[in-house]
């Protein structure tokens, strides 16, 4: 399709849509002929100049509604941000990832704020995007065990839930995982986060499942298991003793050790 208003009319079915500068490239040729790079790349400013797309940042682009148009670009940016994630994580790893970490958890809370960075969790790749001024990082997961460093994703995948925010489905950690994920400290410039885990226990502790603490202590966490224990341990005695269980059976050492970076 080569047509200036074709290409428009297509464009405008697509209201709220984010657009990767390929799903242009594909509008025009769907096989990517290097002969068609400058018509595109001209293409693209001529859409922009008519308002008929808007650029988020480099070769991110949103079909706009009329609102949008009033929008400055940080606006812009907060405004289309969950599906701009969601349009990463389905073009680089499509189903097979989960959403980790503070974030994670503070989903769970109902909280649908930003964060300056998110973790998705996928089985191979290790790359991080800037959007503004959040980070959206993929990373795998591995357990180290007799040496080796062994692949976690197929084993944690399996404690994961899904939620629905603005018509986006976005898969989670579930929430032990996430609880033990948010006791970790994923940023040497980061503490722990204790308001928050004070909170999510006190609110999920009747629902909260045991044996899943335990499966997933048999591999990692071991830290994390330590200060969920300190904390638990004037909210909820059946966890503080679940912590300290999971602890001794996985080797832990767990004298005072929870209370570091709290």
């Amino acid at each position: 399709m080569k047509d200036f208003n074709k290409i428009v009319k297509y464009l405008w079915k697509k209201w709220w849509k984010i657009l990767f500068k390929k799903d242009i490239f594909e509008i025009v040729d769907p096989e990517h002929k290097k002969e068609y790079t400058s018509f595109v790349n001209k293409l693209i400013y001529r859409l922009k100049s008519q308002w008929c797309i808007i650029s988020l940042k480099s070769g991110v682009y949103i079909v706009p509604d009329s609102q949008d148009m009033k929008l400055n670009s940080v606006d812009l940016i907060e405004k289309y941000y969950m599906k701009l994630l969601k349009k990463y994580i389905t073009h680089f790893v499509w189903s097979q990832y989960y959403i980790s970490g503070i974030k994670s958890l503070e989903l769970h809370m109902k909280d649908y704020s930003i964060p300056e960075k998110i973790y998705v969790i996928n089985k191979e790749l290790n790359k991080k995007i800037f959007v503004w001024n959040y980070e959206i990082h993929f990373k795998t997961l591995t357990w180290k065990y007799q040496w080796k460093s062994i692949p976690l994703y197929r084993k944690f995948s399996r404690f994961t839930r899904e939620i629905i925010y603005d018509d986006i489905t976005l898969k989670i950690s579930c929430l032990e995982l996430a609880l033990l994920e948010s006791a970790l400290v994923s940023d040497s410039y980061e503490g722990i986060n204790v308001g928050l885990l004070v909170k999510a226990i006190k609110k999920y502790k009747t629902v909260l499942d045991h044996d899943t603490f335990r499966e997933i202590g048999k591999y990692k966490y071991n830290m994390s298991c330590n200060r969920l224990k300190e904390i638990s341990r004037t909210l909820d005695t059946s966890l503080y003793h679940l912590f300290l269980e999971i602890i001794k059976q996985n080797g832990g050492c767990f004298v005072g050790e929870g209370l570091r970076g709290i």
